[in-house]
């Protein structure tokens, strides 16, 4: 059984080591971690995994390409590090507020930018777990133009919460446009990122997902469905919002978890019958 498990948690992380979530790490830490007083931090630990992960793709993949993420990163940040060392004392105060939302809008530009040129930049990590034989295809490529659109969408999501904590409220540190839309926002994404495929797959072979399956629409919302309960948690302890509207999240949440998780469950339990039929 420990075997089992291990080989699960192995297959589990070199899926997420290939994945371009990983990619978008930098950007994911630095959009949460900028902020007034924080410039120098994020960038910092932004930059160190962004070279972590350029190290990285090439270690685990010996004479591969860079791919045009992890390029980003580093010259992104590397550039955000040296502007930040020369930067006079009020370019620094508007970095602090308006870095995180100058890097989503970056994020945006290179996601649209390699849809424009017919390169959408997750269809370099999804080359590496498929087959040679289906690049070209039409599924693979449409799976790949539909995610990197979603999240180019997620991070201009957070951009435009970041502006309007910012330029409307006149609250940089605004818990909902700062973090708690933001992060939505990136969950949505990451689920989308390992949900979708298997959906074009089953509408290739003439299948359609089925209520409860892993590939419903149910399914792409649980992660989502649970964070509302951490965020209505930290409502309730900051007191950033009415105190019933801190309840109903959690409430929410934990129902629409339930409702999802036992509804998948029905599916799969139902699966052998079928089969029996």
């Amino acid at each position: 059984m420990n075997t089992i498990a291990g080989t699960e948690a192995g297959r589990r992380l070199t899926g997420f080591l290939d994945s371009p979530v990983v990619g978008m790490l930098p950007w994911i830490v630095f959009s949460v971690l900028a902020g007034p007083g924080r410039f120098e931090f994020a960038v910092g630990i932004s930059l160190a995994i962004a070279a972590l992960v350029l190290a990285m793709g090439r270690v685990r993949r010996p004479g591969t390409s860079v791919k045009i993420l992890e390029a980003a990163d580093v010259a992104f940040f590397a550039a955000l590090a040296i502007v930040g060392l020369v930067a006079s004392a009020g370019t620094l105060r508007w970095l602090e507020t308006y870095s995180g939302e100058l890097s989503n809008f970056a994020l945006v530009a290179i996601a649209f930018g390699s849809i424009a040129v017919r390169e959408p930049f997750t269809v370099q990590y999804a080359r590496e777990r498929v087959p040679r034989s289906q690049w070209n295809t039409r599924g693979f490529l449409h799976t790949n133009y539909v995610i990197t659109a979603v999240w180019a969408l997620a991070f201009l999501v957070a951009a435009v919460a970041g502006l309007v904590g910012d330029l409307v409220l006149r609250q940089p540190g605004n818990i909902w446009t700062n973090w708690v839309i933001q992060i939505g926002a990136i969950i949505v994404a990451v689920r989308f990122t390992e949900w979708y495929p298997p959906v074009v797959r089953e509408r290739i072979h003439g299948g359609a997902p089925s209520r409860g399956s892993p590939t419903s629409v149910g399914a792409l919302f649980v992660p989502f469905s649970a964070y509302l309960v951490p965020v209505g948690i930290v409502v309730l302890a900051l007191g950033s919002a009415p105190i019933w509207l801190g309840v109903a999240l959690i409430v929410l949440g934990t129902l629409l978890v339930h409702a999802f998780r036992l509804d998948a469950d029905g599916a799969r339990s139902e699966l052998p019958r079928r089969d029996a039929r």
